[in-house]
This record gives structure tokens, sequence and C-alpha cells, in this order.
């Protein structure tokens, strides 16, 4: 489990580098995004994936690394938003979004962690076809918690499925890496 840590946090450190870089480019301006738009976002990244991983054909010379980096930096970002709430205008010096983002990633990565105990690392035997369907189930799921206002009966929130797709797609970042 030590080289799952050392793994994640090495593709953690690539999506916050980009996350940054955005920051300096366009500063906060994703605080204005509603939750649904957040997760419309991600389901676009998820769609062009799973279409990437059936068709042989590309008309467009991105890969599925870069859109599994925006489902995770889209996710922290939907996270983030649920902790503050949506602004009006962008709000947040890029200081206080990058504190943000490394709460929320550290976060998720003891949520990883404590299962992939529990399940021994079973991630590690799926397929980045699987990871991706996972992310695309989670997605379902946070449409209709949203269309029923927020409110569950009996399963794990919103905020649960956002860290599940960003370690899905660490795992599957982590798999297409080995795979390279």
């Amino acid at each position: 489990m030590q080289q799952t840590s050392k793994q994640y946090n090495q593709v953690v450190e690539k999506c916050r580098s980009l996350y940054i870089n955005k920051l300096k480019d366009y500063g906060s301006a994703w605080r204005i995004l509603r939750l649904p738009s957040l997760t419309d976002q991600i389901f676009i990244k998820a769609q062009r994936i799973r279409q990437l991983q059936e068709n042989i054909t590309r008309k467009v010379d991105e890969g599925e690394v870069s859109e599994f980096m925006g489902i995770i930096n889209y996710s922290v970002m939907a996270l983030i938003q649920l902790e503050k709430g949506i602004a009006e205008q962008p709000d947040l010096t890029n200081e206080e979004a990058i504190k943000l983002y490394d709460k929320h990633i550290k976060i998720t990565k003891q949520l990883m962690e404590n299962k992939n105990h529990d399940y021994g690392e079973a991630w590690r035997e799926m397929r980045v076809s699987s990871l991706t369907d996972l992310i695309l189930q989670k997605l379902l799921r946070v449409k209709q918690i949203e269309n029923n206002k927020g409110k569950t009966l009996v399963s794990e929130g919103i905020d649960a499925n956002y860290q599940d797709m960003i370690n899905y797609a660490i795992f599957a970042l982590i798999h297409l890496k080995e795979n390279n």
C-alpha cells in the first residue's frame, strides 16, 4: 500500500499543478458554477473517455489522461462548492483556492487509504474501462441526488460520490502510466 500512496501523490501533484496554472490564467471563475454544472462537466469528460475506449478513430488529439485529470480537478471544485456554497463572483484568492484543494485531496486520500485497506487493493485488478464505468455510474447517482434536491434516504451523499470519482480517476491514471 506504500506504493499506492506514492503513486497517488504523483498523480495528485500533476493535477494540482494543472489546477494552479489554471488559477493563474482564470482565477477562481469556476466559483460561479452550480453543482449540476460541475457534474455535467465531469460527465462530459467521462463520456469522452468511454468513447475513446470504444472508438478506434480519434478526431481530437487528446487522450484519456487529460480527461481523467479533468475529472479529478472538477470533482475537487465540486467538493469546494459543497463546502463554501456557490459565489456570485470569483471570491477566492489563488492561495485560498489551493488551500481548499489540498484540504479536499487530503480527505479524499484518507478515504482511499481506508477503503484500500478493507478491499485489499482490488482496484489493481480492475480494467481502466471498468473504472470509467464506475465514474459514469457515480455521475448518474449524483445527478439523481441533485434532482432530489440533495436528499437521500439510505445512500451516501454527493460528497462521497465526488470523492469516489477522484479516487477512481487516480487509479485509472496509475494504471495508464503502468501500462505505458
